[in-house]
């Protein structure tokens, strides 16, 4: 089918028009159901979702740099081969977000069951962010990433396969960076908007410094800026989660990974930027802080190297229920 000139993705504050014919954009239509998802190849970005029904999941910011020059706020970022910056030597969240994937060649598909595509980011082609120590030009360590999105009627999974193209191991984290909509702008309602499915992880709260072990009480956003790692408990490998993002707006996430087979414990951080850092920052909405949670599925810890030849998956399946 002929793409449309346009798409047209809504958030509660915004809608924005982003024009198909820019090379940098990717739709994907199931043509079954008429659930939809852009992408920029810029950082293999998935900028929107919208379900079967007409349920937008994914939320963007009315201020986003669209242009290449910086990392899109808004969306799923992909973090690898760091979270945050525990590394000096290279930017915050790696490479992958601020550099131009390529569309596997003969990748996209449309059947009943689902649509999709496949993008991958060679370092050979990593030109931003690598900085000049352990990921610089002059290293001997080699990856190549590829990223899997499929979409149905009520669900999306991004699937990230992490290839070491070289002989040296090296350490690494990835983390889906996800902004969730949050319906009818009710973020900081905590009947509308929470998630549970955390309880007897540790927490390390960025903010107070405070760690703890969670009870049963669901995460909510309280009156400050939210930024905690939910470390699982021994025993709890895959994430699973289920995000109420406001007004008849719930969300089931799913989250896994594994290195070279062996599956690896998922962590999670629930972050909002509340309005005093929203009001900070140049590329998002100095209110859009009720129009969001971010839920960031991710391998964090304890996550054995990757070695030479060897590959490493995270997926993340989100379903509208």
């Amino acid at each position: 089918p002929t793409a449309p000139k346009a798409v047209v993705f809504h958030t509660s504050t915004l809608s924005t028009e982003l024009d198909c014919n820019d090379d940098d954009i990717v739709l994907i239509t199931h043509t079954k159901s008429g659930a939809n998802c852009v992408l920029k190849k810029f950082g293999a970005h998935v900028l929107s979702y919208q379900t079967a029904a007409g349920k937008p999941l994914i939320m963007i910011s009315k201020d986003a740099i669209m242009d290449g020059s910086a990392a899109i706020r808004g969306g799923i970022p992909l973090c690898f081969p760091q979270f945050g910056q525990p590394d000096k030597s290279y930017l915050q969240h790696g490479f992958l977000r601020r550099n131009k994937w390529t569309v596997v060649e003969g990748s996209e598909f449309d059947t009943d069951d689902a649509a999709g595509i496949k993008l991958e980011l060679e370092l050979k082609d990593v030109t931003v962010a690598r900085g000049d120590g352990t990921w610089g030009n002059d290293t001997k360590l080699n990856c190549k990433c590829i990223l899997t999105v499929s979409i149905d009627d009520k669900s999306m999974t991004n699937t990230l396969k992490m290839q070491n193209l070289g002989t040296d191991a090296f350490d690494f984290q990835v983390l889906l960076h996800t902004y969730y909509l949050v319906a009818m702008g009710k973020a900081l309602d905590h009947e509308l908007c929470n998630v549970k499915g955390f309880e007897g992880y540790m927490v390390d709260d960025k903010v107070s410094g405070e760690t703890y072990t969670l009870g049963s009480d669901p995460v909510t956003i309280p009156d400050v800026i939210i930024d905690r790692v939910y470390t699982p408990p021994d025993g709890t490998i895959d994430l699973n989660l289920t995000i109420a993002a406001g007004v008849d707006n719930l969300v089931e996430l799913t989250a896994n990974g594994d290195v070279d087979g062996t599956k690896v414990p998922v962590s999670g951080v629930v972050w909002n930027p509340h309005k005093i850092k929203a009001e900070a920052m140049g590329d998002f909405g100095s209110d859009q802080y009720n129009d969001m949670i971010c839920v960031e599925p991710g391998l964090l810890n304890n996550v054995p190297q990757l070695k030479g030849g060897k590959t490493a998956t995270f997926t993340q399946v989100m379903t509208s229920i």
